[in-house]
């Protein structure tokens, strides 16, 4: 079930109905709990069976650890999640990734073995609801929650239908604490929360899908060798469309869940006004960055233990964030750029620290700029499909087809060069600001306008609409 499709409308507005017609909060919280696994179970049935064998074995898990003290125990039960949830995860996701990268490794050494192809079907949405659940077990051994006494709660933080697929990563310590008590009506959040669905479903089905999508996908799709202009415009084409994508699933996913009275964090902050890496990270993918952050970089001694340390666990960190996204090396290789870039920012501010220039404004528009250009090299090993493809785009980005092939029209130059530099100007004008803050300055009947004509734009430019980038993840 996709959020932009008729089929959720009519899920979303009939579980809303029933929602907001219940006196009681357990009935409520069944409701949803209901809904969450008919959402999910529209996919493939049988998958929501794996979905709940995760989420019950964490609330095992947790509550073991929650009655002992000793270290060695909690860790044992700990090591036990960690160690279920990435196998499943490593299984469904990376199985035939591993078993190839194998049997190259014994070619190399002489050995033929084919082994059979693992007809194995990838659960959607199981990247992010294996951190959903597995931030609930590392959550209580690092001692900043307790475990929940309700099965029905914990299943409901892990499978909630606005972020259960694609994100936000929500987890279980600032979800649960919203099932303590029923959130009362407020109009205010109720309309808020429906603009932000509009504003979602705008940014995916028109910006990404319909201005953006076909350019990106005729140039990492051609192959031949193209001119500077096109491969350009392609890259920049495809980083306008997964930020209006994936951005436009989080914003419909806090929209959704405001309409029900709940709250979830902002995944995205403008990103593409960064200034730096370090920047751009806590700007993209938020709730991915500081998973990651919280529960690999400092357990792995994050800067405590110097520099040259601090540099490796970023490199690290970012490798498994690029595995994370795909079982490609293309993906390892966009991680470890990252890394790369991060490590590279920290030995720079180490070497030119306070230094006043570095506010100066010129400066700071080179320091953008570096960043957004860095950001679209990495892009087109994320978008790529082979390495063979990334290299061949990167030539024309770079100049090495003097005699490349130009297979963009002017309109879609146009079109990408218009959406990309009202999408640039957006994000610097906000960057240090929230959307609410931003929204909440604009007259009304402004609000009102903008709103009818994203929610018109919809409707006329429905059929172009795809499934959501990060679902594969």
């Amino acid at each position: 079930m996709l959020f932009n499709s008729l089929t959720f409308v009519v899920f979303f507005a009939v579980v809303l109905s029933f929602y907001w017609s219940m006196r009681s909060w357990n009935a409520r919280k069944n409701l949803l709990l209901l809904a969450s696994y008919l959402f999910y179970g529209a996919w493939n049935p049988p998958f929501a069976a794996l979905l709940f064998a995760t989420t019950a074995m964490d609330f095992y898990l947790g509550r073991k650890m929650g009655k002992v003290r000793e270290p060695v125990q909690r860790r044992v039960w700990l090591v036990i999640s960690v160690a279920v949830n990435l196998s499943m995860l490593g299984f469904f996701k990376y199985g035939n990734f591993l078993l190839e990268n194998f049997t190259w490794v014994l070619a190399r050494g002489g050995i033929a073995y084919k082994p059979p192809h693992l007809d194995v079907f990838l659960p959607i949405g199981i990247s992010f609801y294996t951190f959903h659940s597995l931030s609930y077990t590392l959550d209580i051994y690092r001692g900043v929650m307790q475990p929940t006494r309700s099965l029905r709660d914990f299943t409901l933080a892990v499978s909630f239908f606005p972020q259960l697929v694609a994100g936000p990563i929500v987890r279980a310590g600032d979800f649960l604490p919203q099932l303590e008590a029923p959130p009362k009506p407020h109009e205010g959040r109720f309309l808020w929360g429906l603009l932000l669905m509009t504003l979602g479903l705008f940014e995916k089905i028109v910006l990404a899908d319909t201005l953006l999508a076909g350019s990106a996908d005729r140039v990492f799709g051609y192959a031949g060798p193209l001119v500077a202009l096109d491969s350009w415009t392609g890259v920049i084409a495809f980083a306008g469309q997964i930020f209006f994508d994936f951005a436009g699933y989080s914003i419909c996913a806090i929209g959704a869940a405001l309409c029900l009275g709940f709250h979830l964090k902002d995944n995205f902050r403008f990103p593409y006004a960064a200034l730096g890496f370090s920047d751009f990270w806590r700007r993209w993918h938020i709730s991915l960055s500081t998973f990651l952050r919280d529960y690999l970089y400092i357990p792995l001694g994050g800067n405590r233990l110097g520099a040259a340390r601090a540099m490796v666990n970023l490199i690290v960190v970012m490798f498994i964030g690029g595995l994370w996204h795909g079982a490609a090396w293309t993906f390892v290789v966009w991680g470890l750029l990252h890394g790369s870039y991060l490590a590279l920012e920290r030995l720079l501010k180490a070497v030119f620290q306070e230094a006043a220039w570095v506010e100066n404004i010129a400066v700071k528009f080179l320091i953008g700029l570096a960043t957004y250009v860095a950001v679209l090299i990495a892009w087109v090993y994320f978008r790529a499909s082979s390495f063979e493809a990334a290299g061949r785009l990167l030539g024309g980005m770079f100049g090495r087809h003097v005699t490349g092939d130009a297979i963009l029209s002017t309109r879609e130059l146009l079109q990408v060069g218009i959406v990309t530099l009202f999408l640039l100007l957006a994000h610097w004008a906000l960057r240090d600001i929230s959307l609410e803050t931003a929204v909440s300055r604009l007259p009304r009947w402004l609000v009102t306008m903008a709103w009818f004509l994203m929610a018109a734009a919809i409707i006329l430019t429905q059929g172009n609409s795809n499934a959501f980038i990060y679902f594969q993840f």
